[in-house]
């Protein structure tokens, strides 16, 4: 049961986020604008879940890795789940907060 709950959030094996950044990975914060704007990782880009889709060419543009990021991880592990389809190199970070503090 535990496996299906990862695999559905985009849990997939430990990443070590502070050497995917360091690879030149983007941290991509699916949270609205505004939850955003109240606090976010530093060179993040946002780009809200509900946009995720349309903004699909311009993920793939990046050619490179991209760590999503929410509030709690529940967003971000759909987000990886849309992604992963389209063909991205792509680790769900979790909630923005645990995810700052693992990249210190």
């Amino acid at each position: 049961m535990l496996t299906l709950i990862k695999k559905l959030l985009g849990l997939g094996p430990s990443a070590n986020f502070k050497e995917l950044q360091e690879q030149g990975a983007v941290i991509l914060d699916v949270r609205s604008a505004a939850e955003f704007n109240s606090g976010h990782i530093k060179g993040s880009v946002n780009i809200p879940l509900d946009k995720l889709s349309g903004n699909m060419k311009k993920i793939q543009g990046w050619k490179k890795p991209v760590i999503t990021c929410c509030l709690s991880g529940t967003r971000s592990g759909m987000a990886t789940g849309i992604l992963r389809k389209n063909g991205v190199e792509v680790y769900n970070g979790g909630g923005w907060t645990s995810l700052r503090n693992r990249l210190k």
